[in-house]
């Protein structure tokens, strides 16, 4: 007689096999042994086996049979032990009827369930219905534990309310409930996550002087919540008082610090932390290296990357699906196609097979490239190897498409969609829809919405913005007004960005008062308005010369707590020169600055200085050009350009041809009308030698008619090429005849030839 199978043994078995319906095998073929009956303790490991391993059905029916096998009393930790699988993988309302049937089987819930299922709630989201059964256990007179006010503290700090969390911590010790280091850093954490800091600190530093030291996976949980917004000075500050203190960090904890510097982009400080991790003791685990280098490859230092792939290799340590695809995708971003197929080549020969992120990375990358050919190559090597597309990966292909103008073979991939089993969701039609208003066929788009519609995808805020923005870029105003009120039939809000396209569109139109019409159906709906918004309003007032009202509106963006923009004031200071106010311009330049802090960029000096140029206040319009440079709005061309006309009209021939050096010297090429003044302005002063000069310095820079490239011949083109750039100039109306003449006698002049050419430094800008 062999030796008698013990219910510890069963629940061995259960424990080691790996297989759960294995497990169950052996679980029900014991049943047959001579004396053996399950217990409570073996339905528990069996049951914890299948929830564990998502074998549901198999569990509850399991859990039938124990029913009727156990004590039903006796049951509670085995329903709890079920809810916790449940809650794991997303069942929650199973998780719940598990709860709800243990008072219908005898099984009364004790603190402990509830505190399982408010947990779960908790994690879940589902802030107030985990209320609701802490009022239903207080209902039924069962006194709270410390668990139960850590996740009623938990609850606090996930809904934003970090002060209603400390005054549950403060209320606990007259509920006969100690605090503890795992209730203080949720409150601590509770704070972090709403910024506030100086709270946190002092709670964090009261938790410490009370004499409660977390451990180090208490410590863990909360500088996570600090990593994930990537403050890891104060990290620090919290890892050093408690390493005072005994407690030594782990992995975990360094890997939290490693993914907190990824974040802010201090990946020079990770490779020093990393070394760090190993003078600890410590090895780097597959997750270290995995966040070390997506940090990389966020910063597009791929090729870094690549190097810890291979340390991470070389340690022993076997690279996932996730370290490959980073990598791959790093590439494709930055259109290093081949460097990407190199990994991949290397992933597969190791055992990696390619996924659908990797396919949409791969595919991504070549329609950044503009090799369509090859994206679509790829996207049938994907569908050839088995693989079964999913929305996302069809979604990346029409983009490239729709992207690239193919939109028939957009549609016709929809199409494709459809009869391989996977149906077109809203952003596969904003796509093709997206693709066609860039060329132009909004009719067309808008029929792809109807289509939509009938097949049950209804259109989003993306959607009708983008049809609504190309029916304004076609001018098409009345459709665009068309669009937002029917946006209300299919349950979408206009938006901010929806009435910023429309006025835009209306404003550009000269549609002044419907402008304003728009804008006061805006505020009536409720959309806020954002400083794009004011900008466009501003621009529409001052088209429309209504300049007074259009200041009027700055007053009423301070009163919205909006920063009038650099766009808002060159609007404003272009309205009040077209109206011919010149003085309230300037002042209104000198405004933006001083009172609104606005710094002025090259684009609202330019305003100001062509105004005082078209006004001929040379002096006004060089003072503003000096102090440009001094501000750090560096002049462009066309600062030089109005610059040089101006001095040519008051007739400061020394200034206009000086600014003229300067401007080519600076690298910029003056339009030929702009040497055009300068050169009949030294004609007319009979300053020949430095008009000649001019013409032999755009040949030395090139600016000549095509025809002077075809005389290859290097003698004759130098002979040729002033001619004929005087000739061009005279053709196109640059110059003068008088001009001309004098310049064609000056460049066959041997004497004026042996004259130097000019230079800046020989005339004064001043």
């Amino acid at each position: 007689m062999g030796p008698a199978l013990l219910p510890k043994h069963v629940a061995a078995v259960v424990k080691y096999q790996k297989d759960p319906l294995k497990a169950l095998e052996m679980f029900n073929s014991v049943k047959k042994e001579d004396g053996f009956k399950h217990t409570l303790f073996t339905y528990k490991c069996m049951v914890d086996k299948l929830g564990f391993h998502g074998e549901f059905e198999a569990m509850e029916r399991l859990l039938l049979e124990m029913r009727t096998n156990v004590d039903n009393s006796l049951l509670e930790g085995v329903y709890i032990g079920a809810m916790r699988n449940y809650g794991r993988t997303g069942k929650v309302q199973e998780a719940v009827n598990v709860f709800e049937r243990m008072d219908f089987y005898n099984c009364e819930p004790s603190v402990q369930s509830y505190n399982s299922i408010m947990n779960l709630l908790v994690e879940s989201g589902y802030f107030d219905q985990a209320h609701k059964v802490y009022m239903r256990m207080r209902g039924k007179g069962i006194q709270p534990d410390v668990y139960t006010y850590t996740i009623r503290i938990k609850s606090f700090c996930r809904t934003n309310r970090p002060h209603a969390a400390l005054r549950l911590l403060n209320n606990m010790p007259s509920q006969g409930c100690e605090f503890n280091a795992v209730v203080y850093c949720t409150v601590i954490g509770g704070f972090y996550k709403e910024d506030r800091r100086a709270e946190a600190y002092e709670l964090f530093e009261d938790m410490l002087g009370q004499g409660f030291c977390p451990d180090i996976t208490t410590f863990n949980k909360l500088i996570h919540t600090l990593a994930k917004k990537g403050n890891v000075r104060e990290s620090e500050k919290l890892f050093n008082k408690v390493f005072k203190r005994g407690v030594s960090p782990n992995l975990f904890t360094f890997n939290i610090f490693i993914q907190g510097l990824c974040r802010k982009g201090l990946l020079n400080e990770v490779v020093k932390l990393l070394d760090g991790v190993k003078r600890e003791g410590l090895t780097p685990d597959v997750v270290t290296y995995n966040t070390l280098i997506c940090g990389l490859c966020k910063k597009s230092q791929v090729d870094k990357a690549e190097c810890y792939l291979r340390t991470m290799v070389n340690d022993g340590l076997e690279p996932d699906r996730f370290t490959y695809n980073t990598i791959i995708d790093g590439y494709c971003k930055l259109g290093k196609i081949q460097s990407a197929d190199n990994i991949l080549k290397v992933a597969t020969y190791k055992g990696f097979v390619p996924d659908e992120f990797t396919y949409c990375s791969l595919i991504d990358g070549l329609w950044q490239e503009g090799d369509i050919d090859r994206a679509m190559d790829v996207f049938a090597e994907a569908l050839g190897k088995g693989l079964k597309p999913s929305v996302i990966l069809y979604n990346t292909v029409v983009k490239g498409l729709s992207q690239h103008g193919l939109i028939l073979q957009a549609l016709q991939l929809m199409n494709d969609m459809s009869e391989n089993g996977c149906k077109p969701d809203i952003w596969t039609y904003n796509l093709v829809i997206n693709g066609l208003c860039k060329i132009g066929c909004v009719s067309d788009a808008s029929k792809l919405v109807n289509d939509a519609i009938s097949k049950g995808c209804l259109p989003d805020i993306f959607t009708f913005n983008t049809l609504i923005d190309g029916y304004c870029k076609r001018l098409n105003l009345d459709s665009a007004i068309e669009v937002v009120s029917s946006m209300w039939n299919h349950g979408v809000k206009p938006d901010v960005i929806t009435y910023n396209t429309l006025l835009n569109g209306l404003c550009k139109a000269s549609r002044y008062d419907d402008v304003m019409e728009t804008f006061k159906a805006m505020m009536e709906k409720d959309c806020v308005p954002n400083i794009v918004t004011y900008s466009i309003l501003i621009e529409s007032l001052c088209k429309a010369r209504k300049v007074n009202e259009a200041l009027d509106l700055l007053e009423e963006i301070q009163e919205r707590r909006l920063a009038p923009d650099i766009v808002s004031f060159g609007t404003l200071i272009n309205g009040f020169f077209n109206n011919g106010d010149l003085d309230g311009a300037y002042k209104l330049f000198r405004r933006a600055e001083q009172e609104f802090k606005v710094s002025h960029t090259t684009s609202s000096y330019n305003i100001v200085i062509n105004a005082f140029c078209e006004k001929l206040n040379m002096s006004m319009a060089q003072k503003l050009f000096c102090e440009m440079g001094d501000k750090g709005a560096d002049p462009d061309s066309y600062t030089y350009r109005v610059m040089i006309d101006g001095f040519c009209k008051v007739d400061n021939t020394d200034s206009g041809y000086g600014f003229l050096l300067k401007a080519i010297e600076r690298g910029f090429v003056p339009s030929l009308t702009t040497f055009g003044r300068v050169l009949n302005c030294l004609c007319v002063k009979h300053r020949i030698p430095e008009a000649v000069g001019i013409i032999h310095l755009m040949v030395r820079k090139g600016i000549v008619p095509e025809v002077v490239n075809t005389i290859f011949e290097t003698d004759k083109r130098e002979i040729a090429a002033p001619k004929i750039v005087v000739e061009d100039l005279l053709k196109k109306n640059h110059i003068t005849y008088f001009a001309y003449e004098l310049l064609y006698d000056g460049i066959r002049d041997k004497k004026i030839l042996k004259k130097r050419f000019p230079t800046r430094s020989s005339h004064a800008l001043s």
